[in-house]
């Protein structure tokens, strides 16, 4: 039994999905349309940069739905995998935008215009420079909020993405983030900054749920096919009544990877297919379970 699974940010570059523009006309369709819904060429961005650019958030957002959502579509109707006969469709954070799109839950345009106005609802959330995020490696979760707890007069410092058995990403204040960082290198512990614009998935994005939550609201939602996994959850959704508010809750909530993946493989998931720019889901169900199979697709060269 397979899930299909699609990145969230961080997994961008200039030029991805190059090849698949360049050769398959419902791909130049599927940029067209993304373009056309936000009103300038995020395709310009996509395949030539410049790269601070991509890298703002509400422009990454849009981007790697844009290049999973036309690979997924490639598969589909060129290659015809049928990947819809698949037992879940996971995303990571953003991802689930796209997994929604490709279960025919939610359209192009629709998720176009959402991701791009959460990226900036996120981004103008928190000043510049006033949060921060941290990956803490080789520590379980319950370790983690263990130190977090020790922190001394601490504002707000969260765990965000609960990503697998030795990688949980904290965010918050940025001096929170700081003192964690100084407290696990004196245990020697390994702890890296992330080189994000805001705190993601924490209290802080308060204003940012808030602002998204009227524009979820008033979005048409269809019934998923195959059901998604929501982040908040960890587990399969697809009742749009429900979709809906686990979508608002996603921008302030921790994404519960680990536990997400562990549910698939307990209902009989045996093959994830990764679709998307970059491998950092290939990777991380790796750490979470080495006796799965796993493959990924963000190239002609893989399909092949």
């Amino acid at each position: 039994m397979r899930a299909v699974l699609f990145p969230g940010q961080g997994s961008q570059y200039v030029g991805m999905g190059a090849d698949f523009y360049k050769k398959f006309d419902l791909v130049k369709k599927t940029f067209d349309t993304v373009d056309k819904t936000l009103g300038f060429s995020l395709s310009k961005l996509i395949l030539e940069g410049p790269e601070d650019k991509l890298k703002l958030t509400q422009n990454t957002q849009p981007a790697i739905m844009t290049i999973g959502v036309s690979i997924f579509n490639v598969l589909n109707n060129e290659f015809n995998f049928n990947l819809k006969n698949s037992k879940f469709f996971a995303g990571h954070s953003l991802g689930e935008y796209t997994a929604l799109v490709c279960s025919g839950s939610l359209s192009l345009e629709q998720a176009a215009y959402l991701l791009f106005e959460r990226g900036k609802a996120m981004q103008e959330a928190v000043p510049y420079g006033h949060g921060a995020m941290t990956a803490v490696l080789g520590m379980s979760i319950e370790e983690v909020q263990s130190e977090i707890d020790l922190i001394k007069d601490k504002k707000i410092c969260e765990i965000a993405n609960d990503n697998s058995n030795a990688q949980i990403v904290v965010s918050g204040n940025k001096l929170d983030i700081e003192n964690l960082n100084k407290n696990l290198k004196a245990k020697r512990k390994k702890s890296i900054i992330l080189p994000v614009s805001a705190p993601f998935h924490c209290s802080l994005m308060l204003k940012a749920k808030e602002k998204m939550q009227e524009k979820i609201n008033n979005t048409k939602f269809l019934k998923p096919e195959p059901s998604i996994i929501s982040n908040v959850t960890a587990q399969m959704e697809n009742d749009i009544n429900k979709i809906k508010p686990l979508l608002i809750d996603q921008i302030t909530s921790r994404v519960r990877w680990r536990e997400s993946v562990n549910y698939m493989v307990k209902q009989g998931v045996s093959e994830f297919l990764e679709i998307g720019p970059g491998k950092v889901l290939s990777g991380l169900v790796k750490k979470i379970n080495n006796e799965v199979k796993i493959l990924n697709i963000n190239s002609l060269e893989d399909i092949k």
